[in-house]
């Protein structure tokens, strides 16, 4: 049985190993994710270079995304051993650059330095501060020019370069970092296929990170834009950023904790239904399969968790330590595969199936790919092959989660190596055709190369006219293979 959901494993350490690298590909890894929130472009360099020669060996395409740090907040440098904060202790937070002043003001207060822009500014006697994905709380009970006084609330061991949460408070400070905007010129100058864009909170951060791209993509075909939602703002403009972005990502570790943990599993569903809704792309993240990091199994609640987000309509799963820093990267995919799998095998008795009541969007395009779905679902049909320029056609046929694999043609390079990030989606690469009767005869000699379809069998083609054209899909057509 194929799987349809997509697996997006996180690269780290754990992976650089060229033959590990090659087992997670062979085992089920549709997309490679470089997170930027670590590691430098040397290390993501090579990272990119061994995905393609590994790929090229394995005639199997991965898509590689390229994950912005954005605004993260986070403690500054401390010693190798942490500071371990006990309940009622008084701590003075204090912008990493100005830390060893106060040393000297308030030797009698345990000092944290801060990488949080304008915090002193935000922040108000009661506001809370959570630090280490909610694992410490402060609670500030003084504003001190630029040094914010705290009371430990929920004590713990805090560690350099740790996340800082402030929920409800609005730091005013801009969605798309330099830092960003020099990790993306250097993504897109590599190759990377997809971009996802860190705490946003609405549309424009979404389309200010577009712009950047259009100004270095000039003679490319811009990769996808993936809106990760971790901030309660961006629940509250989740429409607007529907509409923005070309997909989005449940980043449930930040919105846990700007959150609650009780408010995710119902966040969850909501954006994976609003995604639905907008025909745009779903990945569900974070903590997954997370005690795979030490351990060969996951627990019952972790495989339970994955299935559901499957049963709920997810469009890929993703991995983060699991695969990056985990001792098991390799089983963990594997076991990711195997619930995955056996959900699909459920879906149309336990899945979501309330959003078949109404139509996703007014436009033709998905009219169409949607005509498409149900004429599989009624006829004696093996496959739907698409034809594709930008992606957008394979990805609109991937929202109506057809009964039957897609298979989608396309002549271009950087979209064949995107295509592995949409559900159902089996990526072709084809030379460029000019009429309707070469493209046809194109796509059926790599069907028939490629799958056991035989003489006689029925694919649906969607497809665009004029041939050639980058425009929205505009036709169908029920074709029996004639072959061999």
């Amino acid at each position: 049985m194929e799987r349809q959901a997509k697996i997006v494993a996180t690269l780290g350490p754990s992976t650089d190993d060229r033959i590990i690298l090659k087992q997670l590909i062979l085992a089920g890894m549709d997309v490679a994710r470089l997170n930027f929130s670590h590691g430098s472009f040397d290390e993501h360099k090579k990272r990119i270079e061994l995905i393609r020669e590994i790929s090229s060996e394995v005639n199997k395409p991965v898509t590689i995304l390229q994950d912005l740090q954005g605004p993260k907040l986070r403690v500054g440098m401390l010693p190798s051993e942490g500071f371990l904060l006990s309940k009622d202790q008084l701590v003075a937070l204090q912008p990493v650059e100005d830390s060893e002043e106060l040393l000297d003001a308030h030797s009698s207060l345990q000092i944290l330095p801060v990488a949080v822009p304008n915090l002193a500014r935000a922040v108000k006697n009661g506001s809370r501060i959570l630090m280490d994905d909610g694992n410490l709380e402060l609670e500030v009970i003084e504003v001190k020019n630029s040094t914010v006084i705290t009371k430990v609330v929920l004590g713990g061991r805090i560690s350099s370069y740790k996340g800082v949460n402030l929920p409800g408070i609005d730091l005013k400070i801009p969605g798309f970092t330099e830092k960003d905007r020099g990790d993306l010129e250097f993504g897109l100058q590599n190759g990377v296929d997809a971009i996802a864009v860190s705490f946003v909170n609405n549309a424009n951060d979404v389309i200010e990170v577009k712009d950047a791209i259009s100004k270095i993509c000039v003679d490319r075909i811009p990769p996808p834009v993936i809106a990760k939602l971790e901030r309660p703002q961006a629940i509250e403009n989740l429409d607007e950023i529907l509409d923005a972005a070309d997909g989005v990502m449940v980043a449930r570790g930040d919105l846990g904790v700007e959150t609650s943990p009780s408010t995710v599993p119902i966040i969850q569903k909501k954006i994976i239904d609003a995604a639905y809704h907008k025909a745009k792309l779903v990945i569900t993240a974070t903590q997954m399969l997370d005690s795979m990091i030490n351990n060969p199994r996951p627990t019952r609640a972790e495989a339970s968790d994955v299935a559901n987000a499957i049963l709920d309509g997810t469009d890929a799963v993703m991995l983060s330590g699991e695969t990056a820093i985990g001792k098991y990267p390799l089983e963990t995919v594997k076991m990711m595969d195997s619930i995955v799998k056996e959900a699909e095998a459920n879906y149309q008795r336990w899945g979501y199936q309330g959003r078949n009541r109404r139509e996703s969007t007014e436009f033709d395009a998905v009219a169409l790919t949607r005509a498409a779905g149900e004429l599989a679902a009624e006829r004696n049909v093996r496959f739907i092959a698409v034809l594709t320029r930008s992606g957008k056609t394979a990805h609109l046929m991937s929202k109506i989660h057809p009964s039957v694999p897609i298979l989608a043609f396309t002549p271009e390079l950087t979209t064949y190596r995107s295509l592995s990030l949409y559900w159902g989606v089996i990526p072709y690469m084809v030379p460029h055709a000019t009429t309707i009767e070469d493209m046809l005869a194109l796509v059926e000699e790599a069907i028939i190369a490629t799958t056991t379809i035989k003489s006689g069998e029925q694919i649906i083609f969607v497809s665009y006219l004029p041939i050639g054209e980058m425009l929205p899909p505009n036709f169908l057509l029920l074709h029996k293979i004639k072959g061999f």
